[in-house]
């Protein structure tokens, strides 16, 4: 069972939770985990969980607390439309803002192996956030899964700095054809920048239970996103 971290706003705007899940052995370096559209859900504790069980600190952070704290929904009907309400109001900004300090709110925990590096995985809008993170922060590893939006902010890649892999649906009605290519020829050939693509799969296909779930395809990105966290920041 995960505990509950508050976690101060850079920007002093106020405080937000965190759920956080420590590996069998108390202690390791941490992963934040970032949050799809739906909030820090029964899904989003669930993968914080299973890195915990990979030997991992892992927070996930409550990023839409400035519009609606502890905003927990499900994938269909009425909440689907309230999540994408809550993606029209997000801040990114300040989304990885609030990514920085989780960060630092994890160094300081005495669970948290802080001379490692710190790593972070999200889904979704996560996903578009791992990216950000790794170009505004000193992230070590960032995964983001299903590459939305990432297109538009390629000017970035240049600040990143450390490891960054990201896991592409080729079925993805979000992120189309064109799209990938452009992500891809945006950051294929950078050092530290790992882009993966699979064929079949479509949005959330990582998502355990989900109608669009592909287990192979979900378990051997989570393989690829384990080698990249452990290669940056263990645990060895």
């Amino acid at each position: 069972m995960g505990s509950t971290l508050q976690i101060e706003a850079t920007d002093g705007s106020g405080r937000f939770d965190a759920y956080v899940a420590l590996p069998p052995s108390g202690r390791g370096p941490a992963v934040v985990i970032g949050q799809e559209i739906c909030g820090v859900n029964a899904n989003i504790r669930a993968v914080a969980d299973r890195y915990a069980g990979e030997g991992y600190v892992a927070v996930a952070p409550d990023l839409f607390w400035r519009i609606e704290p502890g905003v927990e929904l499900g994938y269909e009907g009425a909440d689907r439309e309230k999540a994408f309400a809550l993606f029209g109001k997000f801040d990114v900004d300040k989304g990885v803002e609030d990514i920085v300090a989780t960060f630092a709110a994890a160094r300081r925990m005495p669970e948290v192996d802080a001379a490692a590096g710190a790593g972070f995985v999200g889904f979704c809008l996560g996903g578009k956030l791992a990216y950000l993170t790794a170009a505004r922060s000193d992230v070590a590893c960032s995964v983001g899964y299903y590459g939305v939006g990432i297109e538009h902010l390629l000017e970035e890649a240049a600040n990143i700095r450390g490891r960054l892999v990201l896991h592409i649906a080729e079925g993805d009605a979000f992120c189309p054809g064109k799209v990938r290519a452009a992500i891809h020829a945006g950051l294929d050939g950078k050092p530290n920048v790992e882009l993966y693509d699979y064929p079949g799969c479509e949005h959330a296909f990582a998502r355990s239970g989900g109608l669009r779930h592909n287990p192979a395809a979900a378990e051997l990105a989570h393989q690829r996103s384990l080698a990249a966290l452990r290669r940056e920041i263990g645990p060895h």
